[in-house]
C-alpha cells in the first residue's frame, strides 16, 4: 500500500511558510492506519526494549497500539502541567518556535531501554529533548522511530548518536 497518498500537504500551517504534513487522511482510512501500525511494528521486531515513549499528541495515536501489540510499557511525554505526578522538564526549539515537555520522574527504571516514537521528525528538537530526559532518568534510547521524516531539515545530523528510522520521507 502506498501510504504517501494518505498524507496531505497544508500550506502555511501553523504559520506562513510551513507546509504541514497532515496525517488525518491516513488515520481515517482503516486499512491505511492498520498498515501503518503494522509497518512500524515490523521496524521494531526482534529489538530488545522495555517501553515506547511518545510525545503528545499525535505520537499517542501510534504509540499506544504499538505498545499494546508488542506488550511493552507506554510512557507519555506531555506539555507542562498535564502530568499529575512529579516531573522532569526539558525545553527545545521547534522549526517555528520554542516549547517544553515533561515526563514523570518515575516513568522508567534505571537501565530501561526505550523506543522514542513520533509521527514526524522535523528539526529533531522534540525528540532530542525527550532523549535527554530518558538519559537523565537513567534509561537509554534503543531507537527513534517516525512515520514521516522531513529530510530537508537535517535532523539526522543532530541525532547522529542515535538509531533513527522512518517509514516515509520528504
Amino acid at each position: 500500500m502506498d501510504l504517501y497518498r494518505f498524507i496531505r500537504d497544508i500550506p502555511d500551517f501553523p504559520q506562513k511558510g510551513v507546509i504541514f504534513k497532515d496525517i488525518t487522511p491516513l488515520l481515517k482510512d482503516p486499512e491505511a492506519f492498520r498498515e501503518t501500525i503494522n509497518r512500524l511494528i515490523e521496524r521494531l521486531e526482534g529489538m530488545d526494549f522495555d517501553y515506547i515513549v511518545v510525545p503528545e499528541a499525535r505520537g499517542f495515536i501510534f504509540g499506544a497500539p504499538i505498545a499494546y501489540e508488542m506488550r511493552k510499557g507506554f510512557i507519555p511525554v506531555r506539555k507542562p502541567g498535564k502530568l499529575p505526578y512529579r516531573t522532569r522538564k526539558a525545553g527545545y526549539t521547534l522549526e517555528y518556535g520554542q516549547a517544553e515537555l515533561e515526563i514523570h520522574e518515575d516513568a522508567l527504571h534505571p537501565g530501561a531501554k526505550v523506543v522514542l516514537l513520533d509521527d514526524v521528525l522535523a528539526t529533531g528538537g522534540t525528540i532530542k529533548a525527550i532523549a535527554g530526559l530518558i538519559e537523565e532518568l537513567g534509561g537509554s534510547v534503543a531507537k527513534m522511530l517516525f512515520l514521516i521524516e522531513l529530510k530537508f531539515l537535517g535532523a539526522r545530523k543532530a541525532l547522529e548518536a542515535y538509531s533513527v528510522d522512518s517509514l516515509m520521507s520528504y
